[in-house]
């Protein structure tokens, strides 16, 4: 019951992170920097919910797990449709996020189209052209549908954000906040697969933790982090 009623729980939060994702974009390309700044504050609080559940699942004993395991089949935390929109919605491109569903399923067509859309980073680079910063053309003209790359001149114009103490800036902070919520995310999930089936094979067929490790430390907005460095 707490394994089932916990992630009906996620699958709740995750789909109003979604709108508040779709909300915060078309705030950012208006320039409505007060209702960005909110918008992000609410995403951050819904995160910190997000990984607080954690700690309820984690009373759970690999004992406790064990007895109900098999019934989930080869079900798996990588079906949870909405996450993987939320990935992309935040700039992963990986055509393995939508290889778990059907061609014509409705899960597959919102994964495929979010990929296909700007993603929150976008929405970002159009705010900061609108606030008159020079943001490079191959940044503002870019495919949506590739991964989102580290770019030197895109960490200048940062840079210069910072250095004013702009709006901007403090806009960039927040989506750093967001980044590092993301990533608590991933290594408190690790932390929880561990406790509970150790180094063995997740329902679904993946590596388990051991997958799960990969995708730590993986930055989602990689020019935030960067710019760090530029002094």
């Amino acid at each position: 019951m707490l394994f089932i009623v916990i992630h009906q729980v996620y699958e709740l939060w995750f789909k109003q992170l979604l709108h508040e994702f779709g909300k915060l974009q078309t705030e950012l390309e208006s320039g409505q920097t007060m209702h960005a700044m909110r918008t992000l504050r609410r995403a951050l609080a819904i995160l910190k919910i997000v990984v607080a559940q954690l700690d309820v699942l984690e009373t759970m004993t690999p004992t406790q797990f064990t007895r109900f395991r098999d019934w989930l089949g080869t079900s798996s935390g990588f079906e949870s449709a909405q996450f993987r929109e939320i990935e992309a919605v935040l700039g992963r491109r990986d055509p393995m996020m939508v290889a778990r569903y059907g061609q014509d399923s409705a899960e597959r067509a919102r994964i495929a189209a979010a990929m296909s859309r700007p993603s929150v980073f976008d929405s970002f680079a159009r705010y900061l052209a609108g606030q008159g910063y020079d943001v490079p053309a191959e940044i503002m003209q870019r495919d949506v549908t590739a991964p989102l790359a580290a770019s030197d001149a895109m960490q200048q114009v940062l840079k210069k954000a910072y250095d004013d103490d702009s709006d901007a800036a403090s806009v960039s902070e927040l989506l750093v906040d967001l980044d590092e919520g993301v990533q608590e995310w991933r290594y408190r999930h690790v932390k929880m697969v561990e406790r509970t089936i150790g180094g063995s094979r997740g329902t679904g067929g993946s590596a388990g933790a051991t997958y799960l490790r990969t995708t730590l430390a993986q930055p989602t907005f990689p020019d935030l982090w960067a710019m760090r460095s530029l002094g």
